[in-house]
């Protein structure tokens, strides 16, 4: 049983903080799982690589309903998310990590729910605060320990890929209040909240979007920015394993409580 996992997104694949590293294969509703289980100072971490060990799978492929079934049924209640974005805000600047605390969600063609099937019924999950505020806190605090700065919110746009988005489509996301672009963090959180895990997003800044990035966008300039700051992800997740404390004491293990023995795993 894994106390909580790291589901390590673009430039983040490999669980090289843990002992005792083992591969497990969980089997889910949705195929098998591979999952690294290890410890950290007597922690159980499970590691997920969002996009595979080899980065092979692109965003709008990615297994999401497999991963999170996965780290559940492993015991996991506290998720941390690496993912790579790119800013719509002249603020937040590239190397900056950014607690993310919002969504909007432009997604096309990924399923969000566990519960789309006669015997599961119909739930409509409340997301006013999608990513869990108490590990939001755990994590600033262990980022204002190991001193790697970090701003403690940001509204996430989620875009279907594998493209980059046009400059026009970054112009509008901005309008509306989006700071950050990427392309995995829903359905992740959507799922996270149905599994009633906590979860939040460790959004890393490799670059400008399009249209503010006075360059074209590659793919190798957002794993050479990851690389650059990977030594400060690797502090920040340490520490964040080091001080969670032993138990929950928030909303999002009881956020499918009206369905009772219907809930996720129950």
């Amino acid at each position: 049983m894994a106390q909580i996992g790291i589901i390590g997104g673009t430039g983040v694949y490999d669980p090289e903080i843990l002992t005792s590293v083992s591969e497990e294969l969980v089997d889910t509703n949705y195929g098998i799982i591979k999952v690294k289980v290890g410890e950290y100072k007597g922690v159980s971490v499970a590691f997920l690589p969002r996009h595979g060990a080899e980065h092979a799978v692109p965003p709008h492929k990615v297994n999401y309903r497999g991963n999170i079934m996965a780290l559940k049924k492993l015991g996991v209640e506290r998720v941390v998310a690496t993912g790579a974005v790119g800013s719509l805000n002249l603020e937040m600047i590239p190397g900056e990590v950014v607690l993310v605390d919002q969504f909007i969600d432009f997604t096309k063609n990924r399923i969000q729910t566990f519960y789309d099937t006669p015997e599961n019924g119909v739930v409509h999950i409340d997301m006013t605060e999608p990513y869990c505020n108490d590990l939001r806190k755990v994590v600033t605090t262990a980022a204002e320990t190991v001193s790697v700065p970090i701003r403690g919110k940001g509204t996430y746009v989620c875009t279907e890929g594998p493209r980059f988005e046009t400059p026009a489509e970054i112009k509008m996301y901005s309008s509306l209040g989006g700071d950050l672009v990427g392309m995995t963090s829903v359905p992740e959180v959507v799922l996270a909240r149905e599994a009633e895990l906590c979860y939040c997003t460790v959004a890393m800044v490799t670059n400008f979007a399009a249209g503010i990035s006075p360059n074209p966008l590659t793919h190798a300039e957002v794993l050479d920015a990851m690389e650059r700051n990977h030594a400060n992800l690797k502090k920040l997740i340490m520490k964040t394993i080091e001080i969670l404390p032993g138990t929950r004491g928030c909303r999002c293990r009881y956020s499918l409580a009206e369905l009772g023995s219907l809930g996720l795993g129950k």
